[in-house]
């Protein structure tokens, strides 16, 4: 899911590492394309879910050229491949208007069908600034917990909204309760993105 397209974009909140070493993989290039959903794993206590998908045939619509711990960057070539409007643009909210309380992920379960649910911001961490765990968030809505089970493996970089403003982005499940996990600053990832 991306999470800010400008034409610049931000796929998911956190950097792609190394499967053995946990380190953040350098990425000099790449290409940006479109995916399948193939199915969804649910997540349980101890056992995180997926999101499963596929390139096989996705089209090119941008391109890759950092890699860091709050995201990958890149542009957007082809937005329309999206369905993405200029009605899905939101406000970016500044850190201290990020409260405890509801907000909504937005999330895309099904090809081309961008949903939102209903979560709780259960902790935010306003001080901090070296991390991708900026907000202890929790699923609340029951649609999205029967179709997953909480937060799974393929939804970073789910946009979290709050009294209509982009906050952050999903970041991480907790593995011990698939209902909760992490999203970053809004701020952090547009620092990076201006860094690039």
């Amino acid at each position: 899911m991306s999470t800010i397209i400008s034409p610049s974009f931000i796929p998911v909140g956190h950097g792609i590492t190394d499967v053995d070493t946990g380190d953040v993989i350098n990425i000099a290039n790449g290409e940006l394309v479109t995916t399948n959903i193939i199915s969804i794993a649910k997540g349980e206590k101890g056992k995180p879910g997926e999101i499963k998908g596929s390139i096989e045939t996705g089209e090119k619509i941008g391109d890759v050229f950092k890699n860091t711990s709050f995201g990958i960057y890149g542009t957007v070539s082809q937005k329309g491949k999206l369905g993405i409007s200029s009605n899905d643009e939101v406000e970016v909210a500044l850190r201290d208007e990020i409260k405890q309380g509801e907000a909504e992920i937005i999330c895309e379960l099904e090809d081309g069908k961008k949903e939102n649910y209903k979560i709780q911001i259960q902790k935010v961490y306003t001080s901090n600034n070296y991390d991708n765990k900026s907000m202890l968030i929790k699923i609340t809505d029951e649609r999205l917990l029967e179709k997953t089970g909480g937060i799974v493996q393929g939804m970073s970089g789910s946009p979290i909204i709050q009294n209509g403003k982009f906050v952050g982005a999903v970041t991480h499940v907790l593995v011990n309760d698939p209902t909760v996990g992490y999203g970053v600053f809004a701020d952090m990832m547009i620092k990076q993105m201006k860094t690039t």
